[in-house]
């Protein structure tokens, strides 16, 4: 909520918060003024025996002048309210009333370029979450494009092996859309984590072996349409020690490394290596994760922006033959994922390339249980 007008007053004011030029005292002005030009214009009458006529001419004309003077103070503030309050209706969100007023006026003012920064970042956000609903179905659906297309060209048989791949991203793509309907809950804080205990291993290696079917089923069809995509990458998986387990939701966390190694393959040299590491962390059941590339890495002036939505900072050209730069959504999903198990995610050092950091609290008691 944002605070009152009182409470945003500038601390050096003179005035203390009181307000001189409110409507009521240009009004309560008005009439004394008016009082006092009739009074004084009376005593010039009697002392200088004028007629009574222009006397009262004088006053009413003076009293007009007074009362425009006031009236056009308080109405064109009003029109240019009118004027931006419909640029909203229409869906202009961009507009502002100029907020130069110490008074009630000047309060309404602010109230309606607080209402349009609420509707402008509604917009923003309902864009950006088409933006991220694509981009989050893309994967699970080239995986399982890449799957078909294999048993339909001979490439691979229709076996159980690669009947439960089929499926596990038709129910990855389930579960996608069923987190969908959990959005709403977003406008309140609270979005549900389905967290368990797992072995990070094979649960990483599962990650990196669809990491890998994305990028070969991304690679036939950028071939069709005759460009390129980033096959030559040699993703690595380095969890220490073997049987480490981590608590948490796998699904999310999947979302976390699917973004980070997705980015890092972007931005790798040609022939590079991607590495994912994975170590236990202070807590109980906690997990760090890292996802390392031998790209140009990023300056550290651009830290603080990376996971923002729709940044691609200061390399926006991908270093891959061919490759784009993508959405600049996947590591603001990545970052959202983290934040709801109560964890961190963050630019570190690196000698070479680019370090992506993420803690996972594990049994904290910050973490959101369903």
């Amino acid at each position: 909520m944002s605070d009152g007008p009182a409470a945003r007053r500038d601390p050096g004011d003179p005035w203390g918060g009181v307000r001189p030029f409110s409507i009521k005292t240009k009004l309560g002005a008005l009439v004394v003024i008016s009082v006092l030009i009739t009074t004084g214009l009376l005593l010039v009458a009697v002392r200088t025996a004028t007629e009574l006529r222009f006397i009262t001419v004088f006053s009413m004309i003076a009293t007009l002048l007074i009362t425009q003077f006031v009236a056009h103070s308080l109405t064109a503030p009003l029109d240019e309210m009118n004027t931006v309050a419909r640029s909203i209706s229409h869906g202009d969100y961009t507009r502002r009333v100029r907020e130069n007023r110490r008074d009630e006026l000047g309060d309404l003012a602010q109230t309606i370029n607080r209402m349009a920064d609420d509707l402008e970042a509604q917009d923003r956000q309902r864009k950006e979450l088409v933006a991220n609903v694509s981009h989050e179905l893309r994967t699970p659906i080239a995986g399982l494009r890449a799957v078909l297309e294999n048993i339909v060209d001979g490439v691979t048989e229709a076996d159980p092996e690669t009947m439960r791949t089929a499926l596990k991203q038709t129910e990855r793509l389930g579960r996608l859309v069923e987190t969908l309907l959990d959005l709403s809950r977003l406008d309140n804080g609270v979005v549900p984590l389905k967290q368990r205990r797992f072995e990070v291993w094979p649960y990483l290696a599962g990650v990196l072996k669809e990491a890998n079917m994305v990028a070969s089923a991304r690679a036939g069809i950028a071939s069709g349409s005759g460009s390129h995509t980033r096959t030559d990458v040699h993703l690595h998986l380095d969890v220490h020690p073997p049987e480490l387990t981590a608590h948490a939701d796998p699904e999310r966390i999947h979302q976390v490394v699917a973004n980070l190694i997705d980015n890092a393959v972007k931005h790798s040299p040609p022939h590079g290596r991607v590495t994912v590491k994975a170590r236990r962390g202070p807590q109980p059941e906690s997990l760090e994760i890292e996802v390392l590339d031998e790209g140009p890495g990023i300056p550290r002036s651009e830290w603080h922006r990376v996971f923002e939505r729709f940044n691609r900072g200061a390399v926006s050209r991908p270093h891959g033959p061919g490759s784009d730069g993508g959405t600049g959504l996947g590591l603001a999903i990545a970052r959202w994922a983290v934040d709801l198990h109560g964890g961190r995610i963050g630019v570190a050092e690196s000698e070479r390339g680019c370090r992506i950091l993420v803690t996972l609290p594990g049994l904290s008691p910050s973490a959101k249980l369903t």
